[in-house]
């Protein structure tokens, strides 16, 4: 079985946070984590699954906009960009996105470990999105979180890896069939 990861990451978190989901998902499927600019159409066509992330901004998904906006505070802050920063985001993948009905989803997101009601949830935009790529079992893995200084929590990778094992443990098995 086959599983893809994608992510969207300004300072590296959320890559963390899909590196470690598919550490969790690979006791169960063969998993690639790729940044959402590499998540082409051959990638995704023959997944089982499919996990999708992104930080969060602005209360949703990232934007052109947001995403400058986070470049700029690295320069001020001395925080360093993920390698794949600069190039496509979520919301423009998921325009251009193909329809994958026969594939379970998952979304999670990153965010600041406030109230969600002031923080926002990528991870609801990023559901959303999935349902209208046809994916009819959305999961949802929740939110991994970051300090004020755009760190990720201690702990937080290892949850992440946790979560996905704990997903993997729990799914239907179905029987392979013995060609005669």
């Amino acid at each position: 079985m086959q599983a893809v990861v994608v992510y969207e990451s300004m300072y590296g978190n959320t890559r963390t946070i899909a590196e470690a989901l598919g550490d969790g998902l690979r006791s169960v499927f063969d998993t690639t984590v790729v940044p959402v600019g590499d998540a082409s159409k051959e990638v995704l066509a023959a997944a089982d699954l499919v996990a999708v992330g992104g930080p969060t901004h602005g209360h949703s998904l990232s934007r052109a906009s947001t995403r400058k906006a986070a470049a700029d505070a690295a320069r001020v802050k001395a925080l360093r960009l993920d390698a794949s920063s600069d190039g496509l985001g979520l919301r423009e993948w998921f325009d251009a996105a193909d329809r994958h009905p026969q594939a379970i989803a998952v979304a999670f997101d990153t965010r600041l470990r406030l109230h969600s009601s002031v923080t926002g949830r990528a991870g609801r935009g990023i559901a959303r999105r999935l349902r209208r790529c046809g994916f009819s079992d959305v999961r949802d893995a929740g939110s991994f979180f970051v300090d004020r200084n755009n760190e990720l929590l201690p702990g937080e990778a290892e949850r992440a890896a946790a979560w996905a094992r704990d997903f993997v443990r729990d799914l239907p098995r179905t029987e392979e069939k013995e060609t005669p």
